[in-house]
């Protein structure tokens, strides 16, 4: 019986051994399939395709707003040759602002903010722009405008109810004038330094009632950009530094605004010019 024990005992081990070695590699294997499974592999692999991290993931901003190279930079010190003067007897009156650089500026009237993929725009390509707010237009498109405001967009006045102001006396237009001063000061803690009058509209008194409310200038447009093309108010039909370029907003008419914008940048670009802040220069 002692033999029988002695030999059975080296044999008996190894096979406890392996039973408890081939359990672990069985359980190894297992968890090893459960992650490493081709079809979860191939179903990972097709989400990510058509799901990728963001829109047009790894593609530069220019190229996803429709541009083919992206936008010069404004100067970090711009050429200042006009300079806004509060409380003289008449506020100045541009569409055009003299000075050495390459720039123009992109201004935009009550609608813009309609378009919430217009303020990704601004925000990815880092554009300038200046909109010019009508209260009873805006109504309760304050709140998307603070969305622009907050990605650098320039906050300045266009009357509180949006009436051409030339031919009202003194008193109507000071009251539509300051009274915006007023309204956009309560939303946006600030107090414009520019008013556009509507429908480009005005007279001494605009100037007058305007330079009382605070307003440096008064500012019109040298050309405008409707559904397919520039116009221009005066000159040669082409952009000069300086100019000062309406966006038309109207969404009823295509192309829509994100559309018209790129096609001005565009032209903006062949013409070997880039955009900077009207705040910058006025």
């Amino acid at each position: 019986m002692k033999a029988r024990r002695e030999g059975a005992g080296p044999a008996a081990v190894p096979a406890v051994l392996l039973a408890a070695l081939a359990a672990l590699v069985l359980t190894t294997l297992s968890g090893c399939a459960q992650s490493v499974d081709p079809i979860e592999r191939l179903g990972r692999k097709a989400a990510a395709r058509v799901h990728p991290a963001g829109p047009a993931a790894g593609q530069p901003a220019y190229r996803r707003w429709g541009l083919t190279a992206p936008l010069a930079p404004a100067p970090a010190h711009p050429a200042r040759s006009l300079a806004g003067s509060p409380g003289t007897a008449l506020t100045p009156v541009v569409d055009h602002v003299p000075t050495a650089d390459r720039v123009v500026f992109l201004t935009y009237d009550d609608g813009a903010e309609r378009d919430p993929r217009f303020v990704d725009m601004v925000r990815e390509l880092r554009l300038p722009v200046s909109m010019f707010l009508t209260d009873s237009v805006i109504g309760p498109g304050y709140g998307r405008l603070a969305r622009l405001q907050s990605v650098g967009a320039g906050i300045q006045n266009h009357t509180l109810d949006h009436p051409a102001l030339r031919g009202l006396p003194y008193a109507g237009q000071r009251a539509e004038i300051c009274g915006q001063q007023d309204k956009l000061r309560a939303r946006f803690g600030l107090r414009p330094r520019l008013l556009r009058p509507p429908y480009g509209a005005y007279d001494a008194t605009t100037r007058r009632a305007a330079a009382d409310c605070g307003i440096a200038a008064v500012v019109l447009w040298r050309a405008s950009m409707g559904p397919t093309a520039l116009t221009y108010a005066h000159g040669p039909h082409r952009l000069h530094p300086g100019d000062v370029i309406a966006v038309a907003p109207d969404e009823t008419t295509a192309p829509d605004l994100r559309d018209r914008t790129t096609r001005l940048l565009r032209q903006i670009q062949q013409e070997h010019l880039t955009v900077a802040r009207l705040e910058d220069y006025v």
